[in-house]
């Protein structure tokens, strides 16, 4: 059985601590192990601060819509933000800095992405109906 939770927050840094407080208690309601838990709650933060930071270009009373959902095996996640459509399969294809490059070679930040699509099982993006809709799958306990 599948069990699932949405919220949805405006788009404002100060939303940022209510919407991972949303996906630890949604964990720790549904018996996620700490590490799974940790992980969802990373990419929580990850997205929800670029579509803050980079899509809406600082705080916006546009909506984003959080909604989470566990089975025995895995987590998903559904992240949407109404931003301009940036499609973040493309950014790694194209554009992400490597994981395995040495510091001294890397420019200074753009590893959020590649660390959330790392830490995922799968990751789709679709822009539809003026959404930008990021779906991922995890495990469930990490």
């Amino acid at each position: 059985m599948i069990h699932s939770d949405l919220q949805i927050f405006s788009a404002r840094m100060a939303s940022l601590a209510p919407a991972t407080g949303f996906v630890q208690a949604f964990c720790e309601q549904q018996g996620v192990a700490p590490g799974g838990a940790l992980r969802l709650t990373l990419i929580v933060e990850e997205l929800f601060t670029n579509a803050v930071v980079h899509g809406h270009g600082g705080d916006s009373d546009a909506p984003v819509r959080i909604q989470l959902g566990v089975d025995t095996t895995q987590l998903t996640l559904c992240f949407e933000d109404r931003a301009p459509p940036f499609d973040p399969l493309q950014y790694l294809a194209a554009a992400a800095p490597p994981l395995d490059a040495p510091a001294e070679e890397r420019r200074v930040g753009g590893l959020g992405l590649p660390l959330v699509a790392q830490m995922a099982r799968q990751f789709d993006y679709e822009h539809a109906d003026g959404w930008n809709r990021v779906r991922l799958v995890l495990g469930r306990d990490g």
